[in-house]
């Protein structure tokens, strides 16, 4: 009939069993650690023999890249949501993303190795899977710049603390809360450092300073 789309059956089919590979191959991740993936272990979980993978994935690396675009989809989502939510006050505001990037990071060890570690020797991201990465960066910075934060190391200091008690909070405490609960005192820190004002004080609203 008209009108009627004509599914693609053997791509649905597909596709479907590239993110069945993909959900194995981050369980492997899970259990065993993300440089220990192998084709075996991924290819017994999902019922193939592992040169089966090549059908789907050209290498382990191309396992790895696709692994990669899917975490830093999943963060670009969580971002953009949480950008849309974001208080007014620039203290407030810049506490409020370096929360959600925190929390989306420590809730997957292996996943944050992929996204932000060199984890895995040899392994460089093609630039499609890198796209959401560069997406998540960029509109950080446009928030950043909106309350009067463009010097490119004020920027990279905020993102090496934040990176920093991440790691911290993965090493000292995992599963914890310690590191997460010094996030506010850290910003606080920064802010102070570029300038932002205190969240009681009335701002320029073109620029976020102080007037």
């Amino acid at each position: 009939m008209l009108g009627e789309t004509t599914r693609d059956r053997k791509t649905e089919r597909r596709e479907a069993t590239r993110q069945e590979i993909l959900a194995a191959a981050w369980a492997v991740a899970h259990e065993y650690g993300l440089a220990q993936l192998t084709l075996r272990q991924v290819a017994h979980r999902v019922g193939m023999r592992a040169p089966s993978l090549y059908t789907h994935f050209a290498s382990k690396h191309a396992i790895y890249d696709a692994m990669f675009g899917q975490a830093w989809q999943q963060c670009d989502a969580l971002a953009a949501d949480a950008t849309a939510r974001l208080p007014h006050q620039p203290r407030a505001m810049v506490k409020a993303i370096s929360r959600t990037f925190f929390d989306f990071s420590v809730a997957d060890l292996a996943r944050h190795q992929l996204m932000n570690q060199r984890t895995v020797p040899g392994f460089t991201p093609s630039e499609e899977s890198y796209a959401p990465s560069r997406r998540v960066v960029a509109r950080t910075v446009d928030t950043l710049a909106g309350i009067g934060v463009t010097d490119r190391g004020d920027i990279e200091i905020w993102f090496a603390v934040v990176a920093g008690l991440i790691d911290q909070q993965f090493a000292n405490d995992p599963g914890g809360d310690s590191r997460r609960r010094l996030l506010d005192r850290a910003v606080d820190m920064w802010a102070d450092l570029v300038g932002l004002p205190e969240d009681d004080e009335p701002i320029d609203t073109g620029t976020g300073i102080r007037p």
